[in-house]
C-alpha cells in the first residue's frame, strides 16, 4: 500500500518557535484581554491549564470545544460563556502579536505546497487545543493558508488529543485512510512519534524538538527540513 496521506504537527514543525516562549506571550496578552471583565491572572492561568489538561485527557464522549468550556464554567459559572465573544475577539486581534514571537521557515511551506500539487492528502494534525481562529492564524504565519490541508484539526472538531492514538484514529476515519498510507511529521517524541505504533510512518523534525522523556530519537528518521525533503524522495518518492 502506498503512501497517499502526509499529516503536518504545527507548534515546532512548520512553525518555528519556543513553546515556553510561545505560551508566555499568548498568555500575558490573553490576561490583559480579559482583565477588564474580571479575570484574575492567575486563576485564569490555572484555569486554562485545567481545561487544556481535561482536553488532553478527552474520552471522545464530547468534543474538545465542550470539555475546555465546561471546566471553565466550573471554575466561573455558566456566565463565562457569555464572554465567547471576547475570546473570539481575542484570536482576531490581540492574539496576532504572538507572531513576533514565532520564527518562519519558508521550507516548510514549500514542501506542504509540493506534496499538495502532486496530488497527496495533506493535514495538519495539530494538537487540537486551540478554537478554528487560532489554528488558521498560525498557519497564516508559517506561510500556508487553512485551504493548504484537506484538514486541520481544531478544538471545535475534534475530540481527542495527542499523545492519545484515538487522536490519529480519528484523522484517519475523516479522511478514509488506513495508517500504512500515512507519514506523521512532528517535532514531539511523545505525542508525534506514537502514529508510528499505529503504523504509520514517522519523521521528527528536530529544529525544535521536544523530547521530555529524553527518549533516543535514533530509532526515528530525523533531521532538519532538508533532511526531511531528503527522506521524502528518498524513501517515498513523492519530492522532487
Amino acid at each position: 500500500m502506498g503512501v497517499t496521506c502526509v499529516l503536518f504537527d504545527l507548534d515546532g514543525t512548520l512553525l518555528p518557535m519556543d513553546q515556553d516562549v510561545f505560551i508566555k506571550s499568548y498568555f500575558g496578552k490573553l490576561a490583559a484581554k480579559l482583565a477588564p471583565f474580571g479575570y484574575e491572572p492567575g486563576l485564569l492561568f490555572e484555569t486554562i491549564w485545567k481545561g487544556t489538561r481535561a482536553m488532553v485527557k478527552n474520552d471522545g464522549r464530547k468534543c474538545n470545544h465542550e470539555v475546555f468550556w465546561d471546566v471553565l464554567a466550573g471554575v466561573y459559572g455558566e456566565t463565562v460563556k457569555e464572554h465567547w465573544p471576547v475570546f473570539d475577539n481575542f484570536y482576531q486581534n490581540e492574539f496576532q502579536q504572538v507572531q513576533k514571537v514565532c520564527g518562519f521557515d519558508a521550507r516548510a511551506a514549500k514542501i506542504v505546497r509540493s506534496l499538495k500539487e502532486r496530488g497527496f492528502c495533506v493535514v495538519l494534525a495539530t494538537n487540537p487545543l486551540f478554537p478554528a481562529a487560532a489554528t488558521q492564524s498560525r498557519i497564516r504565519w508559517a506561510g500556508l493558508a487553512p485551504e493548504d490541508f484537506a484538514l486541520y484539526t481544531t478544538y471545535d472538531n475534534s475530540c481527542y488529543c495527542k499523545p492519545n492514538p484515538a487522536y490519529y484514529r480519528e484523522i484517519l476515519e475523516k479522511i478514509g485512510a488506513e495508517p500504512q498510507e500515512c507519514v506523521m511529521i512532528g517535532n514531539d517524541v511523545s505525542e508525534d512519534m506514537i502514529a508510528r505504533e499505529m503504523g504509520m510512518q514517522v519523521f521528527l523534525l528536530t529544529d525544535c524538538l521536544i523530547n521530555k522523556d529524553d527518549a533516543d530519537i535514533s530509532q526515528y528518521p530525523n533531521g532538519g527540513f532538508d533532511e526531511l525533503a531528503a527522506f521524502l524522495d528518498a524513501s517515498l518518492k513523492i519530492i522532487k
